[in-house]
């Protein structure tokens, strides 16, 4: 917090330039309050310098206490059927590696109602210990109740790693928690590793351009959002049972403000999901039309996948905007991903790279997606996808 003598004159003018609202006039004096961001904006315009940040090397909070990776767990429901979302195993899978880097316990917090169903499968991914939360109250998503609920826990036990999905939930939930909590939250990470203690966050930056090592070595937890797709899910301890910890929290008034008074469901796409798919055929700007995409398709029906696009290509109207792979769009983790026609750009790589095998074809023989490809094919889509076709319908003949 910045740190306010007893010069102060009271004349107001670090009030009026504080971005985040932080400074107010108590008395004729400077008081700041927990909003502070240290940003430094009230110190250059103090007349009599009665503002300064806090020294450097200062000593450092403890952080000993905080100890366990968390990954919070999110049940979907079609109004059907609720489920564990896939992302969640998958982050449990990274978590696990992260947790045995640290030393520490591998936790799955999970909120809703009826989740008890779920504990069996969650305790196949390495998994020492499921917090649960249930009530009838929870059983819908609620901003307030389930930010409230992840708050309590986490202020009780001290996680020091919190991960969550990058889905509509996860990305609603944790801007949430990290302001309730004062710490940092990195969102779409693509990577997640350990150094010296510390997690490290990589994620794309100045719009895909280059990637970004992101850590929080002064405060815990430390929190992230990750896509679905971006790590594989392997189940390390069948038939283990976790160790289940039930937390009755009651859900908070200000939850009730908001009501839910109907669902719709969309109706799913016709075809295969994208982030679903063993086997993705894409195509970018270079297939030029509808023409080129047909050939898309007639190959994914052979090989049993479905079609996606690069921006690119979206922009072109070539295929709607659900079917887009990358940065921006749907990220993909295939057993075959088929890239024809697509340079390669960064924004594009992130989306698909954690496929197994990845063939590129490409005119441009320096096209940045050979460097990402398992087998590289230079030459006009156009004329080598025919080829492939024919050789794919002779060998299921």
């Amino acid at each position: 917090m910045i740190q306010i003598s007893a010069n102060c004159v009271g004349c107001g003018k670090c009030v009026s330039t504080c971005p985040f609202g932080a400074l107010s006039l108590v008395n004729r004096k400077a008081v700041a309050s927990n909003a502070c961001t240290m940003c430094g904006a009230c110190v250059s315009v103090c007349p009599v310098k009665a503002l300064s940040l806090p020294a450097t090397g200062a000593a450092k909070k403890d952080l000993s206490a905080y100890k366990g990776v968390w990954v919070f767990i999110e049940i979907s429901d079609d109004g059907q059927t609720q489920k564990v979302r896939p992302v969640g195993f998958e982050l449990l899978s990274k978590g696990r590696e992260l947790a045995d880097q640290l030393g520490e316990e591998l936790c799955a917090v999970v909120i809703g109602n009826n989740i008890q169903p779920y504990f069996a499968e969650l305790s196949q991914y390495g998994t020492d210990k499921i917090y649960a939360v249930e009530s009838p109250a929870y059983a819908r998503y609620n901003t307030a109740a389930y930010a409230n609920a992840m708050v309590t826990l986490i202020k009780k036990y001290n996680p020091s790693v919190v991960l969550y999905p990058s889905t509509y939930i996860g990305r609603d939930l944790s801007p949430r928690i990290s302001s309730e909590l004062f710490v940092g939250l990195t969102a779409d990470c693509t990577g997640l590793s350990i150094k010296e203690g510390n997690l490290i966050q990589t994620r794309p930056a100045f719009g895909g351009n280059i990637m970004a090592d992101i850590k929080c070595p002064d405060y815990r937890p430390q929190m992230s959002t990750v896509r679905p797709n971006v790590f594989k899910k392997v189940a390390t301890t069948p038939g283990k049972m976790a160790q289940i910890v039930n937390e009755m929290i009651s859900v908070p008034a200000e939850a009730s403000r908001v009501r839910i008074i109907n669902t719709h469901m969309d109706p799913p796409a016709a075809g295969m999901k994208l982030d679903e798919a063993e086997v993705v055929i894409a195509g970018g700007r270079g297939m030029k039309n509808q023409e080129g995409f047909n050939l898309l398709e007639t190959l994914a029906d052979e090989l049993g996948g479905t079609v996606g696009a690069s921006r690119a290509a979206i922009d072109l109207g070539l295929k709607p905007k659900d079917q887009q792979i990358g940065q921006s769009g749907v990220t993909v983790s295939a057993k075959l991903y088929v890239a024809c026609a697509i340079s390669g750009a960064v924004q594009h790589v992130v989306g698909m790279e954690h496929s197994d095998v990845i063939i590129g074809i490409n005119k441009d023989a320096n096209a940045p997606i050979f460097n990402v490809c398992k087998y590289g094919l230079v030459g006009d889509a156009h004329q080598i996808l025919p080829r492939i076709i024919e050789q794919v319908k002779n060998a299921k003949k």
